[in-house]
C-alpha cells in the first residue's frame, strides 16, 4: 500500500512532470546544439575550404530547417501544456496525454536525430540517397528532359509551319508589281513576256493624265512634249500584244517616256488631280468596254445566223445540177426500207448541205451493219434541190436515205400549228423585222438572239410532228445537223426508256440547265406545273418511241402549251423549252458518254471525253463550218468533209 500510495503521490505532486521534461528538453536541444554546431563548423570550414562543392551547403541547409521544423513542434506541445498550469489535474492530463498519445512520435524522432548524428559522424560527405529514392530521381530528370525535348520540338514545327505560311503568303504576291514593275523605268529582269507592252501602255495612260494636269495651270511646253512622247509610244507599241511584237525602238521610247514622266511627276503631280483623273479615265473606260461588249454580241450573233460564202456557193451550184437532170435520175435507191420498223431510221432536219453530209457520213462509217440504216432527211424549198443532188453524187454506200420538202407536207398549216399562227401574226412580225427600229449594232444586240431566222423555220418545229411525219415507224433517233457521230449508235434502239417517249442525256449540274433558266417561274401556269429545281436534256440526239408518244398525246400537249405562250410569257423563243415542257416527266436519262455537248460554246471540254463520246455536239454560236469556230475542236467534223470533191474544190471550202 505503501509502494501504491507513494506512486500515486509522485503523480499528484508538483514535481513529478520534471523527468518527462528534462527528457524532452536532452532529446531535443541535443540535436539541436548539434545541428547547429554542424552548420558553423560546415560554414567555417567552406570559408577555410573552398573545394567543397554548392550540394554541401544545400545538404546543411536542409538538414538545419529540418531540425529547425521538429524543434518548434516539440516546443509548441510544450507551450500547450504550460498554458494549463492554473488547473494542475488539467495540467497532469495534459502531460499524461502527451506521452500516452505521442510515444511513437517522440520515440521517431528521436531514432530519426540519432541516425542523422550517427550518419553524420560516421561520414563528413554529403547526404547520399537510397537507391529508391534515387531510381525515382533518376526518372523524374528523363521525364523532364523529355517534355522539354517534346516542348522544343513542338516549337520547331510551329517555326516551320509559320515559315511555309509566310512563304505561300509571299508567292501569291505579284512581285511584277511590288518589285519589278514600275511604270517609270524599264527592268530587264522580268520574266513576264508583256512586261514591256503593258510598262508602254501605263506610260501612256500617266502621260495623258500630266497632260490634262499641264493644260490647266497652263504648262504648255510640258503638254506639248507629253503629247508628242504619247504619240511616238503609240507608233512604236502598235498592235503588239507581247514584247516580241514591239518594235525595235520600244526600248528608247520607254527610256525617254520614263525620264519625261519623272520630270513631269516634279513639276505637276497632285495627288487629288491625278486621283480625279484617273477616276475620270476609268469611268469613260468601263463605257467603252460595255458598248465593245455589246457590239461584239451582235456581231458574234451575226456571224452565227449567216451563212459562209463557200456553202452558199455549193448548195446554189447543187441546185442548178439537180433540176438539170431528168426525173428519173432524181429517185434514191432501196425505197422499200423507208417504213420498214426493223431497221434503224434517223430524222434529220437542215437546211445546210455541208452538215448534214457530216452527220450521215460520219454515221455510216461508224456503223457496224451500215445497210441497216435508214436517213430520213428533210430541208425546205430553197435547199431540197441541193440536199437530193448532194446524195445522188454522194450515196452513203449500202445505207438508205430519202430527202423531202417540209413546204410540201400539206397537213402542217397555220389551223393545224400554233407555231405558224403566231409567225402570221402582226406583233411577231413586228418583233421579228422591225426589232423596235433599233439602228445601233449595240442597241439591236440584246434580243439578237431571240430573231434568229431558224425559229421562223418550221424545220426547227418539225421535231414536235415525228409520228405525223413518219406513221408507219415505232422508234427513231433524232439528230440535229451540227454533231459528229463517232461509233456505232445501234445500241440505242435496244435502251429501255420504261415506258418513257423520249432518251436524251441530261445537261444540269448543281444549278445549271434546269429548268428556272428556260422558264418564266414568275407566271402561275409554270409554277404550278413544273419544278424550277428539275434537270434539263439536251436536244440534237434523241430517242422517241413513236408508240408512246400517241399513246400520250404529246403533240397534244406541244400545242397547249405553244398556245397559252403567244405573247411569249412562258419562256422566249426556241424549242427546247416547249420541249422541256411537253416532255415533261416522260423523258429516260441516258448515259452521258453517248451525248456530249458544248463544242460550240465551252473551250474547256476534256479531250477524252469527247473522244470517247459517241456524239459530239457543237451546239452555241461558234459552229464548225464558220470562222468563229474553235480550232481546237474543228478537226472531229473536218475529217468527215470530202475535201477531193470538185463542188468542195470549186467553192473553195477546203481553204
Amino acid at each position: 500500500m505503501a509502494i501504491k500510495r507513494g506512486v500515486h503521490r509522485n503523480r499528484g505532486g508538483g514535481g513529478s512532470r520534471f523527468p518527462i521534461v528534462a527528457l524532452v528538453l536532452i532529446l531535443v536541444l541535443v540535436p539541436m546544439v548539434f545541428f547547429i554546431g554542424r552548420g558553423i563548423y560546415s560554414n567555417n570550414s567552406i570559408d577555410q575550404n573552398d573545394s567543397l562543392s554548392s550540394v554541401s551547403e544545400q545538404d546543411v541547409d536542409w538538414r538545419t530547417k529540418l531540425a529547425l521544423q521538429h524543434v518548434k513542434f516539440l516546443f509548441s506541445k510544450e507551450i500547450s501544456a504550460n498554458n494549463n498550469q492554473e488547473n494542475p489535474k488539467s495540467k497532469q492530463d495534459n502531460s499524461l496525454n502527451v506521452y500516452k498519445t505521442h510515444p511513437l512520435d517522440v520515440q521517431a524522432y528521436v531514432n530519426l536525430n540519432y541516425a542523422y548524428v550517427i550518419l553524420i559522424a560516421a561520414d563528413h560527405s554529403p547526404f547520399v540517397d537510397t537507391p529508391t529514392s534515387l531510381a525515382r530521381r533518376q526518372l523524374r530528370e528523363k521525364r523532364r528532359e523529355k517534355r522539354a525535348a517534346d516542348l522544343m520540338k513542338q516549337d520547331d514545327n510551329v517555326s516551320l509551319m509559320l515559315e511555309n505560311a509566310a512563304i505561300e503568303r509571299s508567292k501569291s504576291v505579284d512581285s511584277a508589281v511590288l518589285g519589278k514593275y514600275s511604270i517609270w523605268r524599264k527592268e530587264t529582269d522580268n520574266e513576264n513576256v508583256d512586261s514591256a507592252v503593258r510598262l508602254m501602255r501605263d506610260q501612256i495612260i500617266m502621260a495623258r493624265v500630266y497632260v490634262s494636269i499641264a493644260n490647266m495651270k497652263n504648262k504648255t511646253n510640258m503638254a506639248h512634249e507629253l503629247q508628242n512622247r504619247i504619240k511616238e509610244s503609240q507608233r512604236a507599241l502598235g498592235d503588239a500584244t507581247t514584247d516580241t511584237d514591239l518594235n525595235h525602238s520600244a526600248p528608247e521610247k520607254i527610256k525617254a517616256m520614263g525620264q519625261l514622266l519623272s520630270k513631269a511627276r516634279d513639276q505637276l503631280y497632285d495627288c487629288k488631280l491625278v486621283t480625279g483623273k484617273l477616276r475620270a479615265m476609268l469611268q469613260s473606260a468601263d463605257e467603252q468596254v460595255r458598248s465593245l461588249k455589246k457590239q461584239s454580241t451582235f456581231l458574234s450573233q451575226l456571224a452565227a445566223k449567216t451563212i459562209p460564202n463557200g456553202i452558199h456557193c455549193l448548195s446554189m451550184r447543187l441546185t442548178i445540177e439537180y433540176y438539170l437532170l431528168p426525173l428519173e435520175k432524181r429517185k434514191f435507191p432501196r425505197s422499200e426500207n423507208l417504213e420498214n420498223p426493223s431497221l434503224y431510221h434517223y430524222a434529220l432536219f437542215s437546211d445546210n448541205v455541208l452538215a448534214a453530209s457530216v452527220v450521215v457520213n460520219s454515221t455510216i462509217m461508224n456503223a457496224k451493219e451500215p445497210e441497216k440504216h435508214v436517213f430520213h432527211l428533210v430541208s425546205d424549198k430553197l435547199n431540197f434541190g441541193a440536199m437530193n443532188m448532194w446524195f445522188l453524187l454522194n450515196p452513203p454506200g449500202k445505207a438508205t436515205i430519202h430527202v423531202e420538202n417540209v413546204d410540201e407536207f400539206k397537213w402542217l398549216n397555220s389551223s393545224y400549228c400554233p407555231v405558224l399562227r403566231q409567225l402570221e401574226s402582226a406583233a411577231m412580225k413586228e418583233f421579228y423585222f422591225k426589232a423596235d427600229h433599233h439602228t445601233t449594232l449595240s442597241a439591236g444586240s440584246s434580243n439578237l438572239k431571240y430573231r434568229n431566222p431558224k425559229y421562223l423555220s418550221m424545220l426547227n418545229h418539225l421535231r414536235f410532228y415525228l409520228p405525223q411525219v413518219y406513221p408507219k415507224l415505232n422508234k427513231i433517233l433524232f439528230l440535229d445537223d451540227d454533231i459528229v457521230v463517232q461509233k456505232d449508235l445501234t445500241g440505242l434502239w435496244k435502251v429501255d426508256l420504261r415506258g418513257k417517249v423520249n432518251g436524251a442525256v441530261e445537261t444540269c449540274g448543281e444549278s445549271f440547265h434546269r429548268f428556272d433558266k428556260y422558264l418564266n417561274f414568275s407566271n402561275p401556269h409554270i409554277a404550278r406545273n413544273f419544278d424550277p429545281n428539275a434537270c434539263g436534256w439536251a436536244y440534237g440526239m434523241n430517242v422517241f418511241d413513236l408508240k408512246q408518244w400517241k399513246k400520250w398525246d404529246i403533240t397534244g400537249i406541244y400545242h397547249k402549251w405553244q398556245n397559252m405562250n403567244e405573247d411569249r410569257v412562258l419562256w422566249k423563243l426556241g424549242t427546247l423549252p416547249p420541249g422541256l415542257m411537253t416532255f415533261y416527266g416522260l423523258t429516260h436519262p441516258l448515259d452521258k458518254s453517248w451525248h456530249v455537248l458544248g463544242l460550240g460554246y465551252n473551250p474547256s471540254i476534256d479531250k477524252s471525253d469527247i473522244e470517247n463520246a459517241a456524239v459530239i455536239h457543237y451546239n452555241g454560236n461558234m459552229k464548225p463550218w464558220l470562222e468563229l469556230a474553235m480550232t481546237r475542236y474543228r478537226s472531229y467534223w473536218i475529217k468527215y468533209i470530202k475535201f477531193d470533191h470538185p463542188y468542195i474544190r470549186g467553192c473553195k471550202l477546203g481553204e
